[in-house]
């Protein structure tokens, strides 16, 4: 809910605000600069990660999961069906990577969080939020 605006993106609308944009094509692209900004930083981060060595050899890219995406499929509309997110890393080897995967409709998003907590190693945690069971991944 931050009304935080980001400059560096190429525009001074707030974030929040540019989420709302009412199908106005001005705000629309605004949000767009956000989130593209936004997805820079995250693909920086991740090519730090990979370029350094962790204790094992690994990269910490490797060793880490790193997840990025909305709450929310279309923040105008409050609307959380086909929430876009991704996760970059192996996990310590728990996650294969360069795969693409497209829920069924209908899936709560909570069974992707679930999955990704047993890939940590939290097997003992059956249920979260709204989740109904594991994604394949």
């Amino acid at each position: 809910m931050s009304g935080r605006a980001f400059p560096e993106s190429g525009n001074n609308a707030g974030f929040h605000g540019s989420s709302h944009h009412g199908e106005n094509e001005q705000r629309v692209t605004q949000f767009g600069l956000i989130n593209k900004y936004h997805v820079s930083l995250v693909s920086y981060f991740i090519e730090k990660l990979s370029k350094m060595k962790d204790a094992d050899g690994a990269t910490l890219l490797d060793n880490s999961m790193i997840v990025y995406g909305s709450p929310m499929g279309d923040g105008n509309l409050h609307n959380h069906k086909r929430v876009p997110f991704f996760v970059a890393g192996h996990a310590g080897g728990t996650l294969k990577g360069g795969l693409h995967v497209k829920a069924n409709d209908g899936t709560p998003s909570a069974n992707m969080y679930l999955t990704l907590l047993h890939k940590l190693g939290l097997d003992d945690i059956t249920v979260f939020g709204d989740s109904t069971g594991e994604l394949a991944l």
